[in-house]
């Protein structure tokens, strides 16, 4: 074998050992953090439908794990949908993790696994709605050291806006998970502008009335102004 296919064999033997074997170890880490997730709405949701059900009945509250990456938590007239990436990612560049000195550290620190968090309307999927529309709150990062960090806007953003000191735990994810029903319930839908729904045909308003498929979301706190993307009206 010449010294020049030596070479190549070794760089790629380096890479399966370095960065191949740390996206497994990602990989497992957001798995395992994806399990503590699961427990950890399963235990608030029975510990508020407990209490709801003596405020209450007609409040619904419940659970369903639709595949191994995917859990729904359904919380009144909202459901909250964490579906888990099997893919492991890395940072743009200019993102701002690259300016700490945990990722300068060592810079696969900065690769990760997702668990996305949408918020949708619970009709939605009772009505099979195909058409209506959710909103990304949050996606949960994790590393190969099972240090965490959260993207999202407002104050869940702000209070988890950097890795953490330690491996994420069942408690962090209880608190998470409350500020997220927090968050969700604290908006609501928005009637249109009247203009904007002014007409319709009868062809369309049949199809709505035997689907019952208006479609419709919520208008999140974005901070937005009127008119924008990040507000959506039903």
């Amino acid at each position: 074998m010449s010294a020049n296919l030596t070479s190549q064999k070794e760089q790629i033997l380096k890479l399966l050992k370095d960065k191949s074997v740390m996206k497994q170890d990602v990989f497992k880490n957001t798995v395992a953090a994806f399990d503590l997730l699961k427990q950890a709405i399963s235990e608030i949701a029975e510990n508020i439908k407990q209490e709801t059900e003596v405020i209450d009945k007609r409040i619904g509250v419940m659970v369903t794990e639709t595949n191994n990456y995917v859990t729904q938590l359904k919380v009144a007239g909202d459901m909250l949908e964490f579906f888990m990436h099997t893919n492991v990612f890395q940072f743009d560049k200019s993102h701002v993790m690259y300016k700490t000195g945990y990722v300068k550290q060592n810079e696969y620190n900065s690769y990760c696994g997702i668990i996305n968090v949408y918020n949708f309307l619970a009709d939605s999927f009772k009505y099979n709605r195909s058409e209506d529309l959710g909103y990304l709150v949050c996606r949960i990062f994790i590393n190969r050291e099972m240090h965490f960090f959260i993207e999202a806007k407002g104050m869940l953003g702000s209070k988890y806006s950097s890795f953490s000191d330690s491996p994420i735990n069942k408690e962090q994810l209880l608190e998470v998970i409350n500020d997220l029903i927090i968050y969700v319930i604290s908006f609501d839908l928005f009637t249109p502008p009247f203009d904007s729904v002014k007409q319709v045909s009868v062809g369309e308003i049949q199809e709505k009335v035997s689907s019952i498929n208006l479609r419709i979301g919520k208008r999140l706190g974005y901070g937005a102004s009127s008119g924008t993307d990040d507000e959506l009206y039903v």
